[in-house]
């Protein structure tokens, strides 16, 4: 698994730029923290199951329920800017106000929320 390191003021981020690793479990999400210690991940869109975006499914209910449980900080890079369903939006909006897991377009903007300690 190919992945990037990101450190700042003493706060590490991993960035996972595998083009051919998909999270298609919470588990898959657990591994990849646990085998690098790291407790703040990156992904490309491309890099979680389409079940994900598909509240429907409950599967972004579970890995929001394990990122807060193990206190992991997860980032999701990607154009959310023309998602279409309501509830998706909503979701997106509302977990950008946590800072714990979010979604923006570009690494760049989430190292930005990432390295800021008072989260």
């Amino acid at each position: 698994m190919e992945t990037k390191e990101h450190r700042k003021n003493g706060i590490s981020v991993i960035e996972l730029i595998d083009d051919y690793v998909l999270i298609n479990e919470t588990q898959d999400l657990l591994d990849i923290v646990s085998d690098y210690s790291i407790k703040s991940i990156i992904l490309k869109r491309q890099n979680v199951s389409e079940d994900f975006f598909d509240l429907s499914t409950g599967f972004a209910g579970e890995i929001l329920q394990k990122a807060s449980n193990y206190r992991i900080r997860l980032g999701i890079v990607g154009d959310f800017s023309n998602v279409a369903n309501k509830s998706l939006r909503d979701f997106i909006y509302e977990s950008n106000q946590t800072r714990k897991i979010v979604f923006k377009p570009t690494v760049e903007e989430i190292l930005k929320i990432f390295f800021v300690r008072s989260v």
